[in-house]
């Protein structure tokens, strides 16, 4: 089991930026991806970034060459890195994990959420124009 719980989130002015960060406890002896999902008010929860247990990422079209995740695992951390942010940007952000073995499929780096079973509680991320 994982614990996950999100900090970092604010209110920032379009294109500015900002940093989440995740930090997880619990059973991490086995290999486990890592994403960013976001939802804003009246929609769907959406991915926004992954990363897996080799260090490889994928990312949502909307936001590749703005956001960046990395993950320090000496510290338990996960990071998002987000630049040039847009009012569209505006979400609350969880962070979610799941081991690689529990995938329904090969793809070790899914951007959907039915595929992850842990959550954090999700930090409030606010872009005015």
């Amino acid at each position: 089991q994982l614990n996950l719980e999100e900090s970092g989130g604010g209110s920032v002015q379009a294109g500015g930026s900002l940093r989440l960060s995740c930090e997880y406890w619990g059973y991490t002896a086995s290999r486990y991806s890592m994403a960013w999902f976001r939802q804003a008010p009246g929609k769907e929860r959406e991915g926004v970034a992954v990363i897996d247990s080799r260090g490889s990422t994928d990312y949502a079209d909307s936001v590749k060459g703005r956001f960046k995740i990395s993950r320090d695992n000496a510290k338990n951390t996960l990071y998002l890195e987000m630049d040039s942010l847009k009012f569209e940007d505006t979400a609350m952000y969880l962070c979610a994990a799941e081991y690689e073995a529990a995938f329904r499929t090969d793809n070790t780096r899914p951007l959907v959420p039915h595929e992850y079973n842990y959550w954090g509680q999700g930090t409030q991320v606010t872009v005015s124009s």
